[in-house]
């Protein structure tokens, strides 16, 4: 059976595969056992019809539309489902100018689903509020992105928050495996043979994305010549041939997370710096410029002084990035991160700062002691401007003095550690208090 006499002797299942077999009850969802597994909370509030407004945040392909989906069969309300990408203010008006009539006249609540929720600017998502507030209507939105992020955090303080967890390579082998059995909505009512080497290499290659793995799946039954018998055999070389590369997300959380975790992995572990920038650049497409700036905030903000050469390291990397570009620039860019990670780390500066911008809260506005102002014009002297005391005129290049105002002469921002080369600035810190 070619594709063209597929399609034509079974018209009615002209729908995507991914589509045809999204599960309809509970007990057909796949995986995310922790929020709709029995007695999970979420799974008693659909059974009992009594869902409140909530989000719903994961990966692609973890299954937030399908729980929406089982959700409208589950409710006796009026289920709405429109997705931000193409929504206008005006379509949710309209579906809250619906919904407020059903409830007025016929006691009758609307569930309106929004998928992709993070595409609505903050003007938009305002529009909901009240009627959420209200309860004229119960919001249930889908995102990918990090709520906290890019959601209105009005809205997201009325809606009960559910994150669901990426889905394994066992989740697409489960859901390849009904769709074979499935002769309704699955492959089912075709002879189809899929050795377990195609389906694992499917299900690795979808990334725990359930709807890439169907419609690997899929692609590959209907495209591939049958035998002389009739049956379809679906080889590892078939499969190979149905998705080729690993489904890698790279979201804006994504990017946020990974340039986390490379900066954390700066504090404490050269191998997992180095992974997650090369992961990062090479996987996910992220700029090296986005490391090369953090990796610079980093020599200051935890190394410092303990080790001044990690900002040169990280600044030449930078340079040489501009100079030569990408791939070349990686071996630069690498030594760079791997000095800062080995160097010495101390978060002094940063505590400095921090400390600073405590006292200017605190203090509000102050004056510059007069033996600090400028002097370089006529009649300085007789406003009192004079007494400042030149260091390199004395022994060391140093003299003890007043260099902050008045009500912040006993007070020190800047500890040194006994970090790297931070241990001489801390001795002659405490020379220079004596």
């Amino acid at each position: 059976m070619d594709l063209f006499s597929y399609e034509e002797a079974e018209r009615p299942r002209a729908r995507l595969l991914a589509d045809r077999m999204r599960p309809q009850t509970l007990d057909e969802y796949i995986g995310q056992e922790h929020i709709v597994g029995k007695g999970k909370l979420l799974r008693r509030a659909i059974e009992g019809d009594q869902v409140s407004s909530i989000l719903l945040y994961g990966p692609p392909g973890c299954g937030k539309t399908t729980l929406a989906n089982i959700i409208s069969l589950r409710t006796e309300g009026d289920f709405v489902k429109l997705n931000a990408v193409d929504a206008s203010v005006k379509d949710v008006r309209e579906v809250i100018d619906r919904a407020r009539s059903n409830k007025t006249l016929y006691g009758r609540k609307t569930i309106l689903f929004l998928d992709e929720v993070h595409r609505f600017n903050t003007s938009r998502q305002d529009a909901l509020l009240p009627a959420v507030e209200q309860g004229i209507i119960i919001f249930i939105g889908a995102t990918t992105e990090n709520p906290f992020h890019h959601v209105n955090g009005a809205l997201l303080s009325r809606s009960t928050l559910f994150q669901l967890e990426a889905l394994e390579e066992k989740h697409s082998m489960e859901a390849m495996r009904r769709a074979l059995s499935d002769a309704d909505r699955g492959l089912g009512f075709m002879k189809l043979v899929a050795d377990e080497e195609a389906l694992q290499h499917i299900a690795a290659m979808s990334g725990g994305d359930v709807r890439r793995s169907l419609n690997a799946l899929e692609l590959a039954a209907v495209t591939t010549p049958s035998e002389p018998d009739g049956s379809v055999h679906i080889t590892l070389e078939v499969a190979q041939e149905s998705v080729r590369k690993p489904s890698i997300r790279a979201d804006m959380s994504t990017q946020y997370d990974v340039l986390s975790a490379f900066h954390k992995s700066v504090r404490g572990s050269s191998d997992a710096a180095l992974f997650w920038f090369l992961y990062a650049v090479e996987k996910l497409g992220m700029d090296p410029m986005t490391f090369l700036r953090r990796l610079i905030v980093a020599c200051s903000e935890d190394i410092g002084l303990a080790n001044p050469q990690a900002m040169v390291q990280a600044v030449t990397a930078m340079d040489a990035y501009h100079k030569i570009g990408w791939p070349e620039a990686k071996y630069n860019i690498s030594q760079a991160i791997l000095f800062a990670v080995e160097s010495p780390k101390s978060n002094a500066t940063a505590v400095a700062i921090g400390n600073v911008m405590n006292a200017i809260e605190r203090n509000g506005n102050l004056e510059v002691p007069l033996h600090l102002r400028d002097t370089h014009y006529k009649g300085a002297e007789q406003l009192g401007h004079e007494g400042y005391k030149y260091p390199h005129d004395f022994p060391n290049h140093y003299v003890k003095q007043q260099y902050l105002p008045d009500p912040l002469t006993q007070v020190t921002f800047y500890k040194a550690t006994e970090q790297g080369m931070e241990d001489k600035i801390k001795q002659n810190q405490q020379r220079r208090s004596k």
